[in-house]
């Protein structure tokens, strides 16, 4: 049983109170054991949250499953209605939640302002849906008896978030699972667990019953997850993360058939089509390359070009580069903000020396910058040796490897030489080419004349090593639904028999 302190802990944070216990039961629950989140603009200290261990996370669980049945229970418009109130609360909260999010996350302001917004429109998205959730009715193949189907919740679910999104991702995912009649446990991500504990807070506020949505923060995820995985009462699992870790918990879901879906990593591929509108293309790439600093799932990890246009493409992409601004997110005039952490730049550094050792020219970047925080350059290298493992790996960096081709078909086969399949890009003027092009590319999305493309109505998720199952969109709350099939048998008056 979880012993509820009379103090919870909180900071100040800009001016803002931010909760750093965890959330149990409907209560925020201190924890003897803390661990410090940094500031990566300056790599300062800013707060110290609960760390949880695996008795914490199965009381997490213990409330989740206590509070499943009754949570079911709510009549979808009741459900819609505390959606609603959370959602109003949510945009009151958009300065607070969005300089909270780049304090712990170091993206540009703008860039937090923005993830807000979508996040904020996912939470809608799923208001919207809860009270028009629908079923089936048919006669049997054969006649004598109605085939019903409905959908019910698919039990008690844990939701692990990543670090890079660290709004859009819990509200993807609870918006989604909390709207289908699921409880549910949250892992936050070590780096940046204040925007989660934020976004928790404003659903406590908004009056969601105890034990509906749970929270906790640690630094062990593996044994919490091994933990929860292994529960009999766990019923779901949805990540985002690597898939490495992905393909862990894939094996720790096997033994109890547990659900689940995974957000995984990505290799994305930009096209530039002979006839695309090259400033077009380059301004769209710097945005798919560079937004938060590089180190997003679906960022362009490989920008291929046809010759006819590359040197123009190439000469364009390297002046918008290298007129990005690195700095302090929360200065207007940045473009890029800092690396999660020291140990994530030097594993940016060690990329641009690997890239150095190959048949490769570095264009522009590839330095680490002096001073206060984990900043690195923007860098641009074109590859020549696309044989190399280096053109086969998510880089999840401000970098960007440029290749050409020399026609449409070596541009697809090389496109799809890939593990992965989440995010793919086309820039051409031929729509006909456009809708060819994108129906041969081995990918879950893929972008036309656009680099971003996350939309609420939108079925966000990949193929092959890049994950299972859709997030948003029709979708999305249907992956936490299991459909239920009732066999009613009838007279010939219509009656039951």
């Amino acid at each position: 049983m979880t012993t509820v302190l009379t103090s919870p802990v909180t900071a100040d944070l800009r001016g803002h109170t931010v909760p750093l216990d965890h959330y149990i039961g409907g209560a925020w629950v201190p924890e003897t054991e803390r661990f410090a989140v940094y500031d990566p603009a300056t790599g300062d200290q800013i707060a110290e949250v609960a760390d949880a261990d695996a008795v914490r996370a199965l009381e997490a669980l213990d409330a989740a499953a206590a509070a499943q049945d009754a949570w079911r229970a709510v009549p979808p418009r009741a459900r819609a209605d505390l959606f609603g109130r959370a959602h109003r609360l949510l945009l009151e909260r958009a300065d607070a939640i969005s300089e909270v999010m780049t304090l712990e996350s170091g993206k540009p302001l703008a860039e937090a302002r923005a993830e807000f917004q979508l996040s904020a429109d996912f939470f809608l998205w799923y208001t919207e849906q809860i009270a028009h959730l629908q079923g089936s009715f048919a006669e049997a193949s054969q006649g004598g008896y109605r085939i019903i189907t409905t959908h019910q919740p698919v039990g008690p679910t844990l939701l692990i978030t990543p670090w890079n999104f660290p709004l859009l991702m819990i509200a993807r995912k609870a918006g989604a699972a909390l709207a289908a009649g699921c409880t549910a446990v949250v892992k936050s991500a070590r780096e940046t667990p204040l925007t989660c504990a934020m976004f928790v807070q404003v659903l406590h506020d908004a009056g969601l019953p105890a034990g509906v949505v749970n929270l906790v923060h640690t630094t062990s995820s593996s044994k919490i997850s091994a933990a929860v995985m292994a529960d009999p009462r766990l019923r779901k699992v949805s990540f985002t993360g690597s898939t490495e870790v992905g393909s862990i918990l894939l094996r720790q879901a096997a033994p109890g058939i547990v659900n689940a879906a995974m957000e995984l990593g990505g290799d994305g591929p930009l096209l530039v089509l002979d006839d695309a509108d090259v400033e077009l293309a380059a301004s769209q790439a710097v945005v798919a390359k560079f937004r938060n600093a590089g180190q997003a799932c679906v960022a362009a990890n490989r920008i291929i070009v046809h010759e006819k246009v590359a040197d123009a493409f190439i000469e364009r992409f390297i002046t918008l580069t290298k007129a990005l601004r690195v700095g302090n997110g929360f200065d207007p005039s940045t473009d890029v903000g800092p690396i999660i952490s020291a140990s994530q730049r030097e594993g940016v550094a060690a990329l641009v020396a690997d890239f150095d050792e190959i048949d490769a020219t570095r264009l522009t970047g590839g330095g680490v910058l002096e001073g206060d925080g984990y900043f690195f350059e923007p860098t641009v290298f074109e590859v020549h040796d696309r044989d190399n493992e280096l053109c086969h790996r998510e880089l999840f960096a401000p970098i960007a490897t440029i290749y050409r081709v020399a026609d449409t078909a070596e541009a697809i086969e090389f496109a799809n030489d890939t593990r992965y399949g989440l995010a793919a890009y086309i820039f051409t003027r031929d729509i006909s080419r456009a809708f060819t092009v994108g129906e041969k590319l081995e990918f879950g999305m893929v972008g036309v004349n656009r680099g971003i493309m996350a939309d609420p109505a939108a079925a966000f998720g990949g193929i092959k090593a890049s994950g299972l199952g859709r997030e948003g969109g029709q979708h999305g709350i249907y992956e936490f639904l299991e459909p239920k099939y009732l066999a009613v048998t009838v007279d010939e008056e219509g009656a039951l028999s």
